[in-house]
C-alpha cells in the first residue's frame, strides 16, 4: 500500500516538475481584496466571516465561493483564508502566461507559506495536466504537490497527462 502512495507522489512530482511554472511573484505584493454580499467580523478571535458570492482577488490570484472564512490571529501577512462552495474555485496566472485552476470542496489558502490545502473532490489543473484526489496540497512557490486518495482501498489519486500540441507544420517539404 505505501508503496503505491510513494508511487502516486512521485508522478505528481513529475506532472509539476514537467510543467513546472511559478505564480508571479507581483502578486503576493499586492493587497488582498474581498467581496461578498454579507460579512462578520469577531474582532476578539481575529475572524471574518464572508457569506454569499464570496470574490477574493490578490493580483491575478482569485478565489470563488460561497463562503469565506478568514482567520488573521496570527498576524499580519499570516492569515488563513478558508473557502467553502459546491465548488470553491482558485485560479492564478503563472509567470510563462499558463494558469492554474484549482476546484475543491473546500481550499485554504495560508498567506505566509503560499500554500493551498484542497479537500473534497479535489482538482488541479495545470498547463494540459490534471490531478484529481480527496486532497491535494499545493505549494505555489517550490511548486510541489501531495494527493492523496479517499481512506480505503478504493481511494485512489488519478493523473492525466496530456502531450503539448504540436504546431502545424507550413510549406512543402523538400
Amino acid at each position: 500500500m505505501h508503496s503505491k502512495l510513494n508511487l502516486s507522489v512521485i508522478t505528481l512530482c513529475c506532472v509539476l516538475s514537467v510543467n513546472a511554472v511559478n505564480a508571479k511573484d507581483d502578486d503576493f505584493k499586492k493587497p488582498i481584496t474581498v467581496d461578498s454580499k454579507s460579512h462578520f467580523v469577531d474582532g476578539k478571535r481575529k475572524t471574518s466571516i464572508f457569506r454569499e458570492d464570496v470574490h477574493v482577488q490578490q493580483g491575478s490570484l482569485a478565489i470563488d465561493a460561497d463562503e469565506v472564512e478568514v482567520n488573521a490571529s496570527k498576524g499580519e501577512g499570516k492569515e488563513v483564508f478558508i473557502a467553502r462552495g459546491k465548488p470553491a474555485v482558485y485560479t492564478q496566472d503563472m509567470e510563462d502566461g499558463s494558469t492554474i485552476k484549482a476546484v475543491a470542496s473546500e481550499i485554504r489558502y495560508q498567506v505566509s507559506t503560499r500554500t493551498l490545502k484542497l479537500s473534497g473532490e479535489a482538482e488541479l489543473h495545470q498547463n494540459s495536466s490534471m490531478v484529481k484526489g480527496e486532497s491535494i496540497t499545493f505549494n505555489l512557490d517550490k511548486q510541489q504537490l501531495l494527493a492523496e486518495g479517499q481512506d480505503g482501498e478504493n481511494g485512489r489519486v488519478t493523473t492525466v497527462f496530456n502531450p503539448e500540441s504540436q504546431p502545424e507544420e507550413t510549406g512543402d517539404k523538400q
